[in-house]
């Protein structure tokens, strides 16, 4: 053998342990583990009773006695509901579909999950949503709050997530630990679950109190109308509160349907969107699909009017981009079904009402609400 063919040999061989010490080496490298079940009692656990601003004019919100409101509660929560720790792939957050520019609500007809697939839906206002006592969703399919965040997590059209990885992937972060511990005084991270997160959750959505638009100054607060109101947006609020009793002007009023302080009242109603000549006729069942009674078929929550002009666009479905849209609706009298609401008929609407309408309604909008920095991410 010569000496260069040695030399090579040697430098091959050299290599082939090279490499092999890699494999070895790589081969024994492992990830730390993640650490489970940490000890959290450490960390300090000193729950404040959170104090809940309310309206002078509001009634006090019903809390539920298992889940009262805390600094730390709320704090949790407001996080939770901006993280998109809670999606499949950290892509959707609560707050993507519930924007607080928009009231809460979304800006687009039907919002996009994860991958881009869309919602079935419009995304409600969550404006004075602690309020409702008559069922969550369109079609109010849940009671409360805490059953509510539960939902979208899960929903293949929208967070597409299992709650069992969620649980874990919040029991290992080292921040919510501490959060969690705050908040709830759980002595382990094992003890985070979705239940506690639909707590905190619930805490922070029932803060999302608005009720100090240019309406309640001008209703409750500061004196008489007129000294609030521009002529045009007292005359629509005097069509819009108006409940003619003349058979020639059947404008029955919009307060049948949008009353009291949350401008809801918070029904399941059918207002004459789609000809239905039979109940089972619907594409979309609505109420129906939750109490399976063929005469909620159709019906859907009636929407706060706070905000209103934020939320657009309009209805369960979004089919309507303005407001301009849902007047000429209203005034058409709308399409028939058997359980059309029986306020629903075709009235007049002048150009000029029409625009003091839409004078009252902006009237609505709480601009203190929208940019409240305690509302918004705390990212």
């Amino acid at each position: 053998m010569t000496t260069q063919h040695t030399r090579t040999l040697d430098r091959q061989i050299g290599l082939g342990l090279l490499v092999l010490l890699f494999l070895v080496s790589a081969c024994g490298k492992t990830d730390p583990p993640i650490e489970k079940g940490v000890d959290l009692s450490a960390f300090p656990y000193q729950p404040k009773a959170f104090d809940l601003v309310v309206p002078d004019h509001f009634s006090q919100m019903p809390i539920p006695s298992d889940n009262p409101l805390t600094v730390d509660g709320v704090a949790l929560g407001r996080y939770l509901f901006y993280d998109p720790i809670l999606s499949l792939d950290s892509t959707i957050s609560c707050a993507s579909c519930h924007l607080p520019a928009a009231a809460f609500a979304d800006t687009v007809a039907l919002s996009k999950g994860v991958g881009g697939t869309l919602g079935v839906r419009n995304a409600m206002s969550l404006a004075n949503v602690g309020y409702y006592q008559n069922g969550l969703f369109w079609d109010g399919r849940v009671a409360t709050l805490e059953e509510q965040s539960l939902h979208p997590v899960q929903d293949p059209l929208e967070m597409r997530e299992d709650w069992n990885k969620v649980e874990e992937k919040l029991q290992q972060h080292p921040e919510y630990q501490k959060r969690f511990r705050a908040a709830f005084g759980i002595e382990n991270s094992l003890d985070i679950d979705r239940y506690l997160a639909a707590k905190a959750l619930a805490q922070f959505e029932r803060t999302l109190i608005s009720g100090t638009s240019k309406y309640d100054f001008a209703n409750f607060d500061w004196g008489t109308q007129q000294q609030f109101f521009t002529s045009s947006e007292l005359r629509g609020r005097n069509f819009f509160f108006s409940e003619p009793d003349d058979p020639n002007d059947p404008h029955p009023g919009c307060t049948h349907c949008h009353t009291s302080l949350l401008l809801t009242t918070n029904e399941y109603l059918n207002n004459g969107l789609d000809e239905a000549p039979e109940l089972t006729g619907f594409s979309d069942l609505g109420r129906g699909g939750v109490t399976l009674s063929v005469f909620d078929n159709g019906r859907f929550r009636v929407p706060t009017l706070r905000n209103i002009t934020r939320t657009a666009p309009y209805m369960h479905d979004g089919r309507f981009e303005s407001l301009e849209d849902v007047l000429d609706h209203y005034s058409s009298g709308g399409h028939y079904a058997p359980n059309v609401d029986a306020n629903i008929q075709a009235f007049v609407l002048t150009e000029e009402q029409k625009t003091d309408l839409l004078a009252f309604l902006q009237t609505l909008t709480d601009q203190s609400f929208i940019e409240n920095p305690a509302f918004l991410n705390p990212f």
